[in-house]
C-alpha cells in the first residue's frame, strides 16, 4: 500500500522508539506485548473518572468489579470478586458475598470495605460516569448507609426503590463498578480529592496488570500483577500511540509491532489474505445514525421520517464504504446487548419514500443542513446519505466539522439532521433504551439532555414505558419491553439507525488468545501468548 513520506518518517520514529526499549519483535523476550493503537482520547486511568475508550481499556486490565460478562456470552453475568449474590423479595437489597482469595497489587487482600469504599467514591465525585451507580438512588448524604460492608466479606447494596437485578448486576460490570484498593488511593489523596489525582494516572487494583507507565498521546506500560489471581500470560504489555494507520501496517509489516489496532478497510483487506497476520474482528456496542431534529418542521411529519429510513442505500454504503468495519443494525440496541433485535426492516425503496413524501405534502422535497464529522468513514458515508435522499427530493446542505463540533452543536439542539455515533455506557439494554427514548422535560433548561432531547422529541408516553422497562424484575417480560421498544423506535423515532461498529485487531500469526469484547473494557490481554 502507498506511504506518504511523512508517514515513512513516522514509522521510522516509532521504530526507533521501540528498539530503545528493547530490540526488534522477532528478538523480544516471549513476555512482551507491543500493541500499536490511538489513545489520544485518554485523560484518566481513575475508573470513577475514566469516560473514554483507551482508559476504559485500560482500567480492564487492572481492576476487577464484583461482577462481569464473559466475551463468549457477554449477555451472561459471572462473579469476578463476588462469589454469590442474593436479592431481597422486594429486589431492593443485594447482598454479595466476597471471594476468599483477590489481592490488590500491593498484595493485600481485596475486601468488602474496599468494594463499598470504591462504590461510594464514585458516587461522592460525582464524575462522568457516576450516574451509572446514582440512578439507583445513591446520593453523597446516602451512600455511605445504603452501600456498606457488614463483614470483610459481606457487601450490602440498599437501592431506592425495587430494582430489576440484572439492571443493577450490568450497571455494577461497568469500568465505575472496578473496586480500588482504599489504602492505596487514601495514602495518595489530595485534600478531599479521595486520590484523584493520583489515580489519573495510577491504578490500585487487583485485576491481571498494574499501570507501570504512560505517556500522553505516546506510551502506555503495563506489568504483571504479582498477585494477581490469574497471572497473565504475558508480563508486559507496551502500548504506543501511532495515529496513522498506514504507520501501524508498515510497523506490523516490520515486526516492531505484535497488535496493531485502527486499520482501514483497504489494510484490513490486504492484511486478510497474508498468512502471516490475523484478523481479530469484534462487534462493539456502538451505533451510528441519523438524528433527525424536530425543530424542522419537516422532520416534525412521521411520513417523512419514514421516507428517510426507506431512501437509505444501507447495503450499499456498507458495501462500498465500510465493509469491515460497520455492520447494518437498525435498532438503537446494537448486537451482543441481552434484548437487541436483529432484524432489519428497511432495504432502500425509492418509489415506496417518494409515495410517503407526497403523502407529507412535500413531494417537491425541502432543504436541510446536515452536520458530521469531516474524516473518514463520515464523510464519505455523509455523501452517499445526501446522493441518497436527493433522490426524494431532500436536498441537504453539507455542514462538515470535527467530532467535538458536530456532538457539541447536537448536545446544543443546532443541528437539523446530523450523523453521530453513540457508545453504550455499560451492558444492559436501558442504557440506550434511555438515552433514545426519554424526554420527560423538552424544555431547553431540562436536567436530563437525553438523545430524544437532543432531537427535539417530546414522547412522555414511550418515556413511561421505558422507565417502567427499566424496573421491570422479570426478566423475559423485561426483554420483550425492550423488544417492543425497539420496534415502536423504528416505527416512530427521528433516529435513522445505520450501523454498528466492528472492532479489527490485527496479530501476527504467532500472537494468540487475545480476548476482545463488544466494550472497551472487555479488551483483555490476560492470555495473549507470542510464540
Amino acid at each position: 500500500m502507498p506511504l506518504t513520506r511523512r508517514a515513512v518518517l513516522q514509522a521510522s520514529a516509532v521504530g526507533a522508539a521501540l528498539h530503545q526499549a528493547g530490540p526488534a519483535f522477532a528478538q523480544t523476550p516471549a513476555g512482551v506485548l507491543v500493541v500499536a493503537k490511538q489513545i489520544s482520547d485518554l485523560t484518566s486511568v481513575d475508573p470513577g473518572e475514566s469516560f473514554e475508550w483507551s482508559g476504559a481499556e485500560i482500567c480492564g486490565n487492572v481492576y476487577q468489579k464484583l461482577v462481569t460478562t464473559p466475551n463468549n456470552d457477554p449477555a451472561r453475568l459471572t462473579g469476578e470478586l463476588a462469589e454469590s449474590w442474593a436479592v431481597s423479595d422486594d429486589s431492593r437489597r443485594f447482598t454479595f458475598r466476597m471471594k476468599d482469595g483477590p489481592r490488590f497489587a500491593s498484595g493485600k487482600p481485596v475486601t468488602a470495605e474496599d468494594a463499598a469504599w470504591s462504590l461510594q467514591r464514585a458516587v461522592i465525585l460525582n464524575k462522568s460516569p457516576a450516574f451509572i451507580i446514582n440512578q439507583f438512588g445513591f446520593t453523597r448524604d446516602n451512600v455511605a448507609e445504603r452501600i456498606r460492608a457488614t463483614d470483610p466479606r459481606t457487601l450490602v447494596l440498599e437501592t431506592a426503590e425495587p430494582t430489576a437485578p440484572s439492571f443493577l448486576l450490568f450497571c455494577l460490570s461497568a469500568v465505575v463498578g472496578s473496586v480500588i484498593e482504599k489504602a492505596a488511593a487514601m495514602g495518595n489523596a489530595r485534600g478531599d480529592d479521595l486520590g484523584n489525582a493520583w489515580l489519573k494516572a495510577n491504578t490500585a487494583g487487583s485485576g491481571p496488570y498494574m499501570l507501570r507507565a504512560w505517556r500522553a498521546n505516546e506510551s502506555i506500560v503495563m506489568e504483571a500483577n504479582p498477585h494477581a489471581t490469574e497471572a497473565p500470560a504475558t508480563r508486559r504489555v507496551i502500548i504506543r500511540h501511532v495515529a496513522d494507520p498506514s504507520v501501524q501496517l508498515l510497523g506490523l509489516q516490520r515486526g516492531d509491532f505484535d497488535i496493531v489496532r485502527n486499520l482501514g478497510a483497504e489494510q484490513i483487506r490486504q492484511v486478510s489474505e497474508d498468512s502471516r497476520y490475523r484478523l481479530h474482528a469484534q462487534r462493539r456496542a456502538s451505533v451510528m445514525y441519523l438524528s433527525l431534529s424536530q425543530k424542522v418542521q419537516a422532520f416534525a411529519r412521521p411520513e417523512v421520517r419514514q421516507a428517510i429510513k426507506m431512501a437509505v442505500d444501507y447495503e450499499g454504503i456498507r458495501r462500498n464504504i465500510v465493509p469491515t468495519t460497520y455492520a447494518i443494525n437498525q435498532s438503537f440496541l446494537p448486537q451482543g446487548l441481552p434484548g437487541a433485535l436483529a432484524d432489519t426492516p428497511f432495504r432502500q425503496d425509492l418509489a415506496a419514500a417518494r409515495a410517503l413524501m407526497a403523502k407529507a405534502g412535500l413531494a417537491e422535497g425541502f432543504e436541510a443542513s446536515f452536520d458530521f464529522t469531516a474524516e473518514a468513514p463520515f464523510m464519505d458515508i455523509a455523501q452517499a446519505i445526501q446522493a441518497n435522499l436527493a433522490q426524494i427530493g431532500i436536498r441537504l446542505r453539507m455542514n462538515p466539522g470535527d467530532s467535538r463540533q458536530v456532538v457539541s452543536r447536537t448536545r446544543a439542539r443546532q443541528h437539523e439532521i446530523a450523523l453521530v455515533q453513540w457508545g453504550s455506557d455499560y451492558f444492559d439494554p436501558n442504557t440506550n433504551a434511555e438515552a433514545f427514548l426519554i424526554n420527560t422535560d423538552n424544555g431547553e433548561d431540562a436536567r436530563n439532555k437525553t438523545l430524544a432531547w437532543r432531537a427535539s422529541w417530546p414522547i412522555p408516553e414511550l418515556s413511561a414505558r421505558t422507565l417502567a422497562a427499566r424496573k421491570e424484575t422479570d426478566a423475559a417480560k423485561r426483554t420483550a419491553m425492550y423488544e417492543e421498544l425497539q420496534r415502536e423506535s423504528q416505527r416512530e423515532s427521528p433516529f435513522v439507525m445505520l450501523f454498528q461498529l466492528i472492532e479489527n485487531s490485527v496479530t501476527r500469526a504467532a500472537v494468540t488468545g487475545l480476548d476482545t469484547g463488544p466494550m472497551s473494557d472487555r479488551y483483555r490481554y490476560r492470555g495473549v501468548v507470542k510464540a
